[in-house]
């Protein structure tokens, strides 16, 4: 059933170092200043040196800020704010690496809900998106790495996507000489009952769609961050990558 305009819009994002020695995961839920129940919520998920994934991160969550800033929903394309979004980011992260000596890259998985409820989704890299009505997955990002290509040509399966030795290997992100892959996807209207899921590798990489599902379904968002967290955790078994996530879920007012 479509959400009308009475709906409770709830959020959380949940960060962990993992095992890792630093935190280069950045995470944000941006709510507009001047257009109430505009949201942009962004992941960016950093590489490069102790420090120059971490500055990489910093930087797409500092242009996104800017960039959210300025555009209008109602008015201006939010399809076109997530692509400047991207495109921006990649050239101050590029810029950040000619005063640096580390190779400062970063992924983005970035949506956008304006009032209406209209939703626009964006990637680069290996952070995903993932769309869930009630428990059920509707779709997911579609990953900018190398594994990801071998399983679009029938090589391998997504099981084996996950313990390949070169799964962190990505085709696309921001920072790098080529130009950053920009993938947008549009969702008419989100419904009662359906959330949104960003997340970086450290997270998505230990779950099942099925099982992602379920939690997101079964409990709030705060609480469903908290478990998919501390499940993530338990799997890595003291070897997890940094793990970040941005989720939200729309429901009915009681």
């Amino acid at each position: 059933m479509p959400a009308p305009a009475s709906f409770r819009f709830s959020a959380a994002t949940g960060l962990h170092r993992g095992d890792r020695a630093y935190q280069q995961d950045q995470v944000e839920i941006i709510t507009h200043p001047k257009v109430q129940g505009s949201v942009l919520a962004v992941v960016a998920d950093g590489m490069g040196g102790k420090s120059g994934g971490r500055k990489a991160a910093d930087q797409v969550l500092l242009t996104a800020r800017q960039i959210f800033e300025r555009y209008m929903p109602g008015h201006d394309d939010a399809a076109d704010m997530l692509r400047q979004l991207v495109q921006e980011s990649h050239l101050m992260i590029k810029l950040t690496a000619i005063t640096s000596e580390e190779e400062p890259h970063s992924t983005v998985a970035a949506f956008s809900v304006s009032p209406a409820l209209e939703c626009d989704i964006v990637h680069a890299g290996d952070s995903r998106v993932y769309h869930f009505r009630g428990a059920e997955m509707m779709r997911r990002t579609v990953d900018h790495s190398f594994v990801q290509r071998l399983i679009d040509e029938g090589k391998i399966s997504e099981e084996a996507a996950n313990t390949h030795p070169q799964s962190n290997l990505l085709t696309g992100c921001l920072g790098t000489h080529a130009d950053p892959p920009v993938t947008l996807w549009h969702i008419d209207r989100l419904e009662y009952g359906d959330s949104l899921l960003a997340c970086s590798d450290g997270l998505w990489h230990y779950f099942t769609p099925k099982e992602i599902g379920a939690i997101l379904h079964a409990l709030p968002p705060r609480e469903a961050g908290e478990m998919l967290i501390g499940k993530a955790r338990q799997r890595a078994r003291g070897s997890g990558d940094n793990l970040s996530l941005a989720l939200a879920r729309i429901d009915p007012l009681r």
